[in-house]
């Protein structure tokens, strides 16, 4: 199958954050371009994995960013999905204990700035993979904390 060419996947969404991390998918026939609204989505969200990677001392790996509707069907994921808007990321971790710093990180900026974030998961695979779901929306932030464990 035709690999489909992803467009300005270098450009920066912020000083650390290219467009290509928040938009790759281990399945290249899948269309996933943003639209403008999911760039403007995840250029907010990069202001708070900003803070995250200064806080932290190192680089912070994204899993998963931007789905277009085809490709949040073929990973299964929710279809009111915060990844279909690019207001959402999946940071890999190497286990709890990295993904209860980093939300203690996040939830300690949201205090500080006074701003709110729609969703913050720590979740588990049935491989026993960890990784944790942040979510900003430009409205109505929910500030859902939740472990999930699949």
């Amino acid at each position: 199958m035709e690999q489909i060419v992803q467009l300005n996947s270098k450009a920066n969404l912020s000083e650390h954050f290219l467009l290509g991390e928040f938009t790759r998918s281990k399945y290249p026939e899948v269309y996933n371009i943003p639209s403008h609204e999911a760039i403007a989505n995840l250029k907010r969200l990069c202001v708070w994995l900003e803070v995250l990677r200064e806080r932290v001392g190192h680089a912070i790996v994204i899993n998963s960013g931007y789905r277009s509707p085809q490709l949040n069907k073929k990973v299964g994921g929710a279809p009111t999905s915060n990844h279909l808007t690019g207001c959402a990321a999946d940071i890999r971790t190497s286990g709890f204990k990295q993904a209860i710093e980093y939300a203690a990180i996040l939830i300690a900026y949201a205090t500080e700035s006074d701003q709110e974030f729609d969703e913050l998961l720590i979740e588990k695979n049935r491989y026993g993979a960890v990784w944790l779901h942040f979510a900003v929306r430009a409205k109505e932030n929910r500030r859902k904390i939740l472990f999930i464990n699949a």
